[in-house]
């Protein structure tokens, strides 16, 4: 689908489309046996995560479940990280789908029903929240593989521009520096920040304060 095809509203968001359909997560390219292999991997890995967790699973045991050698497993994935990372491109692009694409308030929606700047970024961080603690394990392995590496995956530049647009769009034109400010909406959904606080204090809690900043933070940007 084309930048041409959303129906969107025109807004300071309309320059979004083309933008954010470079920075998403983009299916392999693959021959046909070698995708099979990748989604025996992958299936494989995906039952032993859920039913011993992703600490506990080795990669050994991964390329035992999928039948195939351990070196053919680190040449494609190179470590537990870079599955989890595969693992998690099929749940990212689903998303990704419905921000450009969807209905509002997490999409675009139609022009007559085009939602707030405001409205989508809280159904962004929403469906984030819901996506990252569903996967939360596999979302953690992948960003703390090596210092920095959240910052190097391609979907959290997705996510970051995402927001970046929204927050300039709510800002009405002012001298919002938008980018800044998205790393900060951003940092309370680190897998790593997610996993202390949640256990510490619940799912809900957490969803519940996470919203409350987001909240505030548009408030202040209206103003």
């Amino acid at each position: 689908m084309s930048a041409s095809d959303l129906t969107g509203p025109q807004s300071g968001y309309a320059s979004a489309p083309d933008e954010l359909l470079i920075l998403r997560t983009s299916p392999p390219k693959e021959r046909a046996d070698a995708a099979r292999n990748r989604s025996a991997v992958l299936e494989a890995a995906a039952r032993l995560f859920g039913s011993r967790g992703v600490e506990d699973v080795s990669m050994d045991a991964i390329a035992a479940e999928a039948g195939v050698g351990k070196g053919t497993l680190f040449r494609r994935f190179g470590d537990k990280a870079g599955l989890a990372t595969a693992l998690l491109d099929e749940r990212e692009r689903e998303l990704q789908e419905r921000i450009l694409f969807g209905p509002a308030p997490l999409g675009p929606g139609q022009i007559d029903d085009a939602p707030s700047p405001g409205d989508r970024l809280r159904a962004f961080v929403e469906a984030y929240l819901d996506y990252a603690l569903e996967h939360l394990g596999l979302v953690r392995m992948s960003e703390t593989a090596s210092p920095g590496a959240r910052y190097r995956i391609g979907a959290y530049r997705f996510w970051h521009r995402h927001v970046a647009l929204l927050l300039a769009e709510a800002s009405n034109g002012g001298t919002l520096d938008a980018d800044a400010i998205a790393h900060a909406v951003l940092a309370p959904l680190a897998a790593e920040h997610l996993h202390a606080v949640v256990s510490e204090h619940g799912e809900d809690r957490v969803r519940a304060a996470t919203l409350t900043v987001v909240t505030t933070l548009l408030a202040a940007v209206a103003a």
